[in-house]
């Protein structure tokens, strides 16, 4: 089995955008093993429920897949049906067991009871900054960039950077996974 030796990483150039990683060799032949692999789900903690799911279902178009009450937390699983189909009938059909482990692009909003009184901190973190390194962001594809961003602003999300700021059309914000 060929493999990347990812101990010395290429260097990356600065504002240089490199298909498949730095070097042609970056991505090696898939594995036989991992043929089929594909990301299922991202799972996000959440404080409130309500505020969470206006924002991912009322704002960007998600759908419940099901949701399950475990005790001490509740799962939320959203994901964006095809157009034109019934979205019970979708939801139904997803969230059975063969179909949702095949089924990409899902998100799991993990509520753990009693979170949703603690303190919330004032500022907002990126992921990228230190001390606070982490998860980044969710990146969601729409139709038209600056229809979307006006949509969210009109519903009082946050933006933290317009549409022109940078080269690529993408629009950081302020999500609601309190």
């Amino acid at each position: 089995m060929e493999k990347n030796n990812f101990s010395t990483l290429p260097k990356n150039e600065e504002g240089v955008f490199s298909p498949g990683g730095p070097t042609r060799s970056f991505n090696p032949p898939q594995s036989p093993a991992t043929t089929n692999y594909r990301l299922n789900h991202l799972a996000i903690r959440i404080k409130d429920p309500a505020r969470s799911l206006h924002f991912y279902v009322d704002l960007l178009g998600m759908r419940v897949v099901f949701s399950m009450n475990a005790g001490p937390f509740t799962i939320y699983y959203l994901g964006h049906p095809p157009a034109n189909e019934d979205v019970n009938e979708w939801a139904k059909k997803t969230s059975e067991i063969p179909t949702m482990t095949r089924t990409s692009g899902l998100l799991e909003l993990y509520h753990v009871h009693g979170t949703e009184s603690q303190i919330q901190s004032a500022s907002v973190s990126t992921g990228n900054v230190p001390p606070n390194l982490g998860f980044a962001h969710l990146g969601f594809t729409v139709p038209d960039v600056s229809v979307a961003v006006e949509r969210l602003k009109g519903a009082g999300v946050r933006i933290l950077k317009d549409v022109g700021v940078c080269e690529r059309e993408d629009v950081p914000f302020v999500g609601v996974g309190g």
